[in-house]
């Protein structure tokens, strides 16, 4: 498919099956709304999925892995070649996220959209569209056609797990610089000043930060993106791993998946989505909101809000494993409590 064929197939969300699984939690005795945003998001997904039977018994969390050449400018505190080193380990499932995935019963799929150096392990999926970006401060960071592979990439990725059952996704990423990408392309999006919308990513030193910045600010100069043309803004400041991140959220709009948002730089991926196909915001899920000083921005833009604030900033998609177990638990009371006809009390009332 095309990405213009992936925009036209995406549907709204199914309000039909919201009012069945909200007339549902209504049902179950307990006082009404009393679990909040664990009701609004089993509400939501039965919308997504176009049924009350909520059913989320499968689900795989995917990282991204892309390497930005923008850490030419020093905007790091780590080197260009740990990016590599996280995504082996992700292959062997010995990273952050896959601990944390582990216990939430969550599938790590790390991807090879964009490393500079070739992966090998077993569990990787190669899909390289080039090694690494090119510094955005001189030019545009890739093509156009790389940026639409990208994005076409993340798509077929969510349909391939899809069809293989999954029935919740989560977004993850590694990539040594994407956080500096990331602000270039909310600061584009949003119309804001790269100073309001950057932060100190991994863990920077004021002047660490001051040159990050600084490049963000260059590159929008030099490349001029078009903030209503969401391929230019993110071949000309944006990352692979962005782009690949952006078609699973798309990808999973087409399967009628939900999506899990894990931190800033996934929530700007989310943004990137939301600027190519409006629709595909029906199909987001918060989780939690990150230290980067944009990721409350972002996220409001998105109409979303978080279940956790943790003050994580790990990214690999942690943020959004940890909130699946928080949807178990939903669940859980919305499948087995009893109704308060079965048990004989009478109903709560709305509120007026």
């Amino acid at each position: 498919m095309t990405l213009e064929e992936v925009v036209q197939v995406i549907v709204p969300a199914d309000q039909t099956a919201a009012q069945a699984a909200q007339a549902r939690w209504d049902a179950i005795a307990k006082p009404l709304g009393s679990l909040g945003a664990l009701e609004d998001a089993v509400v939501r997904m039965a919308a997504m999925t176009g049924t009350p039977n909520v059913d989320l018994s499968k689900r795989a969390v995917v990282v991204m892995c892309a390497d930005n050449g923008v850490v030419a400018q020093g905007v790091t505190q780590t080197g260009q070649e740990v990016t590599a080193i996280v995504a082996e380990n992700m292959s062997s499932g010995d990273t952050s996220v896959c601990a944390m995935a582990r216990a939430a019963r969550a599938e790590v799929v790390p991807v090879d959209i964009g490393v500079a150096t070739p992966l090998t392990g077993e569990r990787i999926v190669q899909k390289n569209i080039r090694r690494g970006t090119a510094d955005m401060t001189q030019g545009p960071a890739m093509t156009r056609e790389e940026a639409e592979r990208a994005v076409l990439t993340g798509v077929e990725i969510a349909q391939a797990l899809c069809g293989q059952g999954v029935r919740l996704l989560a977004t993850g990423e590694m990539g040594i610089g994407n956080t500096t990408s990331s602000s270039a392309v909310a600061a584009v999006f949003l119309d804001k000043e790269p100073v309001v919308m950057t932060g100190r990513g991994a863990g920077l030193s004021s002047e660490g930060l001051q040159r990050k910045i600084h490049a963000i600010e260059t590159a929008i100069q030099v490349n001029k993106p078009n903030a209503q043309d969401p391929l230019d803004v993110v071949s000309k400041v944006g990352g692979l791993d962005l782009a690949g991140l952006a078609g699973v959220f798309l990808g999973g709009a087409l399967c009628r998946v939900p999506v899990l948002v894990d931190g800033f730089i996934s929530s700007v991926a989310a943004l990137i989505a939301a600027r190519i196909c409006p629709t595909c915001k029906d199909y987001m899920l918060g989780s939690h909101a990150s230290d980067e000083p944009a990721s409350k921005l972002v996220l409001a833009e998105l109409g979303l809000k978080p279940f956790l604030y943790a003050g994580m900033r790990l990214g690999e998609g942690t943020g959004a494993v940890a909130v699946m177990p928080l949807l178990d638990m939903g669940l859980a009371v919305y499948w087995e409590m009893t109704t308060f006809e079965a048990a004989d009390i009478e109903a709560y009332q709305p509120l007026t």
